[in-house]
């Protein structure tokens, strides 16, 4: 993950170019907050959200699938970060061997439960 300013997995111009390699899509997505911060993720960890998974593997030329990077209006930077975040432990603890607790600060639970509701995670 790597916000607006830091050294980007792909330039800001990036097209998104999706490969099958193992039955798994590799590449990587933007995703910008209300405030206009960008952050670049594995497009394998965005696929963590079925909302995600859906703008941009479906079929029908929508731009989220065409430039892979989505808007979210409604999502602040330090919600969408802590989503980012949780994407990625996600990837790190689904097979289930190991578990770790995702550590949420109480302040930000209900806009972060808002923003997971409406990403579907």
């Amino acid at each position: 993950m790597v916000g607006k300013g830091e050294a980007a997995a792909a330039p800001a111009h990036h097209k998104e170019e999706e490969h099958e390699e193992e039955g798994e899509m590799v590449g990587v997505v933007k995703l910008i907050s209300a405030e206009g911060f960008e952050f670049v993720i594995d497009k394998k960890a965005a696929m963590v959200s079925n909302t995600l998974r859906n703008m941009l593997t479906s079929p029908g030329g929508f731009a989220e699938t065409r430039e892979g990077e989505v808007r979210f209006p409604e999502i602040s930077t330090a919600i969408l970060e802590k989503i980012c975040q949780y994407f990625y432990w996600s990837l790190h603890y689904a097979s289930g061997k190991e578990t770790a607790e995702f550590p949420i600060e109480p302040e930000i639970t209900l806009e972060l439960m808002m923003a997971a509701n409406y990403l579907d995670t």
